[in-house]
């Protein structure tokens, strides 16, 4: 019996690239298989515009609504939290003129399966009207923390209960919980919850990486810039290269003698972290599996009151990929990227069953697995 084929849409969180690379290498997959995103639904902010990168590199229709955001403080780097929920509760008009953008969209599609990739007023929007006949899929790191396994930062019991509870939130009539992990953990199947691989474009895979002499430098607050170039103006001869979202900022920007900053965007990016020494940057999930993928050591410098970051730093330590810190001092990476690191191959195993993985998760149908962990040749993407 031939399979069905599914529509699909997408609602994606527009903060950062990770879950918009995420949402690139799913849509890339399941059209590999038959299937169609018919909508691409991203929630925006005043802060971050949605990079060029993603619209030409989704190839579905995009869709754009006002969503949440955090506030950060003056000087652009650390995150708030009471002035975010004020702030969001102030423009909460605009939101529910969001949720019937995403109820319209949904009626008009009409999807199998919707996948949202940790979207708040996604999951709101379903604790109001659930579409009846599609499947909701939840996508993220952040759904790992549920799993009894995971290691939480010592102490910071509100912040943990608050992440929790936000996780409950973007997950309102949820069927399936897909938890993007650093490595393989068992499911529970009776909380609904599947550790799933990281979801890694092509273009990533594809890379062939070599140990240049400069280091890669990522950054969620453009704010943080400051404190990279305190550091890189004291050590004038390590070169680095950072990418980051400023609105409005140049191409390329020397910010100072090698210091350079380039504005984001998808190949770019990855042809310099193919080519790095050493990857650096503010403790997102999809970036440094990346970097994990491409054996390149990491450090971790967790965005100030970004209590998510500082549990995806312990969790990736725990993975191999390196070391954390707690600030844009590079003295102690330096000496750490000296030292000889075997790749990780247990890493490279759990990223190739991710078609895998996804495939039966998303359709229903069983996929044939390769021993040792990579996927069977049928179930390669078509080229």
């Amino acid at each position: 019996m031939a399979q069905k084929k599914l529509k699909f849409l997408f609602i994606v969180q527009g903060e950062g690239r990770g879950h918009l690379t995420q949402a690139m290498a799913l849509r890339k997959l399941l059209a590999n298989h038959g299937h169609e995103v018919v909508q691409v639904l991203v929630g925006k902010n005043d802060r971050r515009d949605i990079p060029q990168f993603f619209k030409d590199g989704i190839h579905a229709p995009v869709s754009m609504y006002r969503s949440p955001t955090f506030v950060v403080d003056a000087n652009r780097r650390g995150i708030l939290i009471g002035p975010t929920i004020f702030k969001n509760l102030l423009r909460l008009p605009q939101y529910i003129k969001s949720f019937f953008v995403i109820r319209r969209r949904i009626r008009r599609t009409k999807p199998d399966v919707i996948i949202n990739f940790y979207e708040l007023l996604a999951g709101l929007s379903f604790m109001l009207f659930k579409p009846k006949h599609a499947k909701i899929l939840c996508v993220g790191h952040q759904y790992l923390l549920h799993h009894p396994d995971f290691e939480f930062p010592p102490g910071k019991s509100v912040d943990r209960t608050m992440l929790l509870f936000n996780n409950r939130l973007t997950s309102f009539g949820a069927d399936k919980f897909l938890a993007l992990s650093f490595r393989e953990m068992d499911d529970l199947p009776d909380k609904h919850i599947f550790v799933m691989p990281p979801l890694l474009r092509d273009e990533v895979l594809q890379r062939v990486p070599k140990s240049g002499d400069y280091l890669l430098l990522y950054i969620l607050n453009d704010g943080y810039a400051e404190e990279v170039a305190n550091w890189q103006k004291q050590h004038p001869d390590v070169v680095i290269h950072g990418f980051w979202d400023r609105p409005g900022a140049e191409e390329m920007e020397e910010f100072q003698p090698n210091l350079f900053f380039h504005r984001l965007s998808g190949e770019k990016f990855l042809d310099h972290m193919a080519g790095c020494r050493a990857f650096v940057s503010t403790a997102g999930f999809e970036s440094i599996c990346e970097a994990m993928y491409l054996d390149k050591p990491v450090m971790m410098r967790p965005t100030g009151g970004h209590f998510e970051q500082q549990c995806n730093a312990i969790d990736a330590v725990k993975a191999g990929a390196g070391m954390a810190a707690e600030s844009f001092d590079l003295s102690a990476f330096m000496d750490f990227i000296q030292q000889d690191r075997p790749p990780n191959a247990a890493f490279r195993n759990w990223a190739h069953r991710a078609d895998q993985r996804f495939l039966e998760l998303l359709t229903g149908e069983p996929q044939i697995e390769a021993p040792g962990g990579e996927p069977a040749k049928e179930c390669q993407p078509a080229q």
